[in-house]
């Protein structure tokens, strides 16, 4: 049998039904998708008149305009566009996801002919022909009345989106087209989605299509004439027709250039956006051209709201294609750690689904998500320039512990997020008043020799300075950071280095200071010592094997007794408490336990193990020195009940 080629078989009632209440999760964006086709109409006919001088079209007064009647319960959508001649409404409204828009851009192609003012077609907006079906939506049924500008007859197209339609010609239809929904009945009582009312079309207009390039104009009900006149007297005269109403205010301000609007109005539609009752801190422009164009205007509030590190803060940015708004809080344009940054995002040309409510993943949203950060993160670095600085200073006590986030995920922009980051460091201003530093200013102040940024975690600064960690670097005036941010326990170990320069924490590993011939002489010393405390270290290792790792002398201390310490690649115990608060079981990491062989108690203890080395006292003792070193970095005993024993048998014992 020989092979045969079939179409497949549509039954398109169903088909249409299906793709009604299916492509589109919220009803209002039937006016969204009918204004943005007259939108479309209007763009083509002045485009048309552009190319033909005999269309003898009327462009003066090209809008989009609303009419309802809430006994009829009808709305109406009319345009004095372009309109249809009659097989065009049979090829484009009679055929499912026919875009008349884009034959119209095809042919806009092949003549190399656009705007005479170089805009050409970039405002046209249809892309897949299946907008005017989402009229089915909120109608039972819908009539469109068109004519095609220099023609003289019109068309008029009724359906109930059954599967079937009507076509008939009309003589004296305007030019334009006109779609009259009849609405359905069921939501009459539903305040929420009755079309007919103004202000739920306002609602809409606002929402959706306030930037459209042209005005929409809503034509109150009007009134009937009062019959309140009394029997014999003449009937009080008809009231005027109402003026139109402009729902949408046309002001797409990151379209039109700096010196065309004020700060007032940028402040303004950043209160619109974001709902905050502040002047934003720093307006950011953006105009990408190319084979990609786009427009931003993005904002940097000025404070950070309240739920900024919860888990269901809406961050993103507002997207529009062509001046049509298309959704609220597009995470994909903006990376987690500047989620804080509100604004628009207008694209001439985007992949989106056929509802234009999801966006496709592909390289141009990758595009735009790169530069966007990059341009947020350029501002930030230009407020850093700043002769002032007080609006860095204020950015960066709201929104630094969110940017230094982006140390952990923005792998290509790290090195600039560390640039525009400041920290609280051990170094006093001139006048003798705390200050943040840039890590470029550290490694500025670095003294002769020094070859690492050091700094410390710790939960508040006064802990952090008052931890033993840091006596060597206070006695030699090394500038050490105070990183108090819980995030700070996680990027300064994957952030490996700045301006050449690696992070050292002080609390890991072993500390060497000063110059090469001082590194040299006190690693001489501490050879010395190390015979003499042998004994004692390799004792107290064994006694204390159960929390620590080693036992060893200490090079960072002057002052205290002894203080505890992490390996250079170990787990801190912050970093430890955050993984178990996020759900994330680690094994306990044992640390090392460096004694200060200057202080009385240790030379006290050593002298007291050589003597008497099965004494319990002195097992006591180096249980509770370990236990004081805990405590001291502002950790606490594995066992408290037994250290207060300790304590208190000891406290007794001197009375």
């Amino acid at each position: 049998m020989p092979t045969e080629t079939f179409e497949f078989q549509v039954e398109a009632r169903r088909l249409l039904q299906m793709m009604i209440h299916s492509i589109y999760s919220n009803k209002d964006v039937f006016l969204r998708e009918l204004v943005s086709n007259a939108s479309d109409a209007l763009d083509k006919l002045r485009l048309e008149a552009l190319r033909d001088d005999t269309l003898g079209a009327d462009v003066s007064d090209l809008h989009i305009g609303l009419e309802t009647d809430p006994e009829a319960r009808t709305l109406t959508v009319r345009d004095n566009g372009i309109g249809m001649s009659r097989d065009e409404v049979v090829a484009l409204i009679g055929t499912i996801a026919n875009s008349g828009t884009a034959d119209f851009l095809k042919q806009l192609k092949d003549t190399d002919k656009g705007d005479a003012n170089g805009t050409g077609a970039d405002g046209l907006i249809g892309q897949f022909g299946v907008g005017f079906y989402s009229s089915f939506m909120v109608a039972d049924e819908v009539t469109l009345l068109t004519r095609r500008a220099g023609e003289t007859e019109g068309t008029r197209w009724t359906s109930s989106g059954e599967g079937t339609y009507t076509v008939e010609t009309v003589p004296d239809a305007p030019q334009g087209t006109s779609i009259v929904l009849r609405l359905k009945p069921e939501d009459a009582e539903d305040q929420l989605h009755d079309y007919t009312s103004p202000w739920k079309l306002r609602e809409i207009v606002k929402r959706y299509s306030d930037f459209i390039t042209w005005p929409i104009r809503m034509v109150p009900p009007s009134k009937d004439a009062e019959d309140g006149a009394e029997d014999g007297e003449e009937s009080a005269a008809p009231e005027a027709a109402p003026e139109p109403e402009t729902l949408n205010s046309m002001k797409a301000l990151w379209a039109r250039s700096r010196d065309e609007v004020s700060d007032d109005e940028y402040h303004e539609l950043y209160k619109h956006i974001s709902h905050d009752w502040t002047d934003p801190l720093e307006t950011i422009r953006l105009q990408a051209e190319g084979t990609f164009e786009y427009q931003a205007l993005l904002f940097i509030p000025a404070r950070a709201p309240q739920d900024l590190f919860m888990r269901d803060y809406k961050r993103g940015i507002q997207l529009y294609v062509k001046r049509v708004f298309i959704m609220d809080d597009c995470e994909e344009l903006m990376p987690p750690y500047l989620r804080f940054v509100k604004g628009v995002v207008d694209a001439q040309d985007l992949s989106l689904n056929v509802s234009r409510e999801i966006l496709q993943q592909d390289r141009q949203i990758q595009l735009m998500h790169r530069r966007l950060a990059k341009k947020v993160l350029a501002t930030v670095k230009d407020l850093q320039a700043a002769e002032d600085g007080t609006r860095y200073a204020t950015f960066w006590r709201e929104f630094g512990r969110v940017v230094k986030e982006g140390l952990l995920s923005d792998m290509e922009n790290r090195e600039t997020i560390l640039g525009v980051s400041s920290f609280a460091t051990t170094h006093e201003a001139e006048d003798g008043k705390e200050q943040l530093t840039t890590l470029a200013q550290y490694v500025e102040r670095m003294k002769d020799g020094q070859e690492h940024i050091f700094y410390l975690t710790g939960e508040s600064r006064q802990a952090i300075e008052n931890s033993p960690h840091m006596e060597a670097f206070r006695a030699r005036g090394i500038e050490v950071l105070l990183l108090t941010d819980p995030v700070d326990e996680v990027w300064v170990d994957t952030a490996p280095e700045f301006a050449g320069k690696q992070f050292r924490s002080v609390a890991k590993g072993e500390v060497d200071l000063g110059t090469a011939e001082e590194r040299e002489e006190a690693r001489a010393e501490r050879e010395k010592k190390q015979e003499e405390y042998a004994d004692l270290l390799t004792w107290m290792t064994e006694r204390l094997g159960e929390h620590v790792k080693d036992v060893r002398l200490s090079s960072r201390l002057t002052v205290s007794p002894a203080c505890v310490v992490s390996d250079t690649d170990d787990v801190t115990p912050a970093l430890e408490n955050l993984y178990r608060a996020m759900g994330q079981e680690i094994p306990h990491t044992k640390r090392i336990l460096e004694l200060n062989p200057g202080h009385p108690l240790v030379a006290g203890l050593r002298r007291g193990h050589a003597e008497r080395p099965d004494d319990a006292a002195l097992a006591e003792t180096a249980e509770l020195l370990h236990d004081l070193a805990l405590l001291a970095e502002g950790g606490e005993p594995s066992d408290p009940a037994r250290f207060v024993t300790l304590v208190a048998d000891r406290l007794e014992r001197t009375l």
